[in-house]
């Protein structure tokens, strides 16, 4: 895949991120919760949301000039909330390499580990960190249902910062 390029967000971004948001959304987690009435609109609200509230602290990946993916992580901590790719181009390492950006900006930072969850039902996202490094901590159910089982798996990923001196390269 030719003409990628890993960059900061915008603001001019934040439709685009939240387009691509529901839509992974829509493609990956809609078919494990089902149908509700209010739940598209619903989450169109709270993805829109996240895009304003997170766009100062996301990459984008952008394939021939149009933004494709994002990911965010929380000021301050070394949390990554949001990873979103389009469906139709997951699996092709967009979300590898946006992923990868991200642990080097925060490992240059000093980060020791960095975590993240994402829904215990949605096997494939589970499986994509796995194979990126990460561990499960903890499956958490979630609070807001106790009838529904649809949880969070927590996982963790350790660093390794470098913690010498830089020498001049003169």
């Amino acid at each position: 895949m030719s003409g990628i390029r890993i960059r900061k967000a915008e603001i001019s971004d934040a439709p685009r991120l939240a387009d691509i948001a529901y839509r992974a959304w829509e493609d990956g987690i809609l078919p494990v919760v089902g149908e509700r009435p209010g739940i598209r609109d619903e989450e169109r609200r709270r993805l829109s949301h996240a895009v304003g509230q997170y766009w100062p602290h996301t990459i984008v990946v952008e394939l021939d000039g149009v933004v494709v993916g994002w990911c965010a992580r929380v000021k301050g901590r070394n949390y990554i909330p949001y990873l979103f790719v389009m469906p139709d181009l997951q699996s092709n390492g967009l979300g590898r390499m946006l992923l990868s950006r991200m642990e080097a900006m925060l490992e240059l930072e000093g980060a020791q580990r960095i975590r993240l969850e994402t829904p215990a039902d949605h096997v494939r996202a589970v499986q994509f960190y796995e194979r990126q490094g990460y561990r499960i901590l903890a499956l958490k159910t979630d609070g807001r249902r106790s009838q529904d089982p649809f949880g969070s798996v927590h996982l963790e990923k350790w660093l390794h910062p470098y913690d010498g001196e830089i020498e001049d390269l003169d």
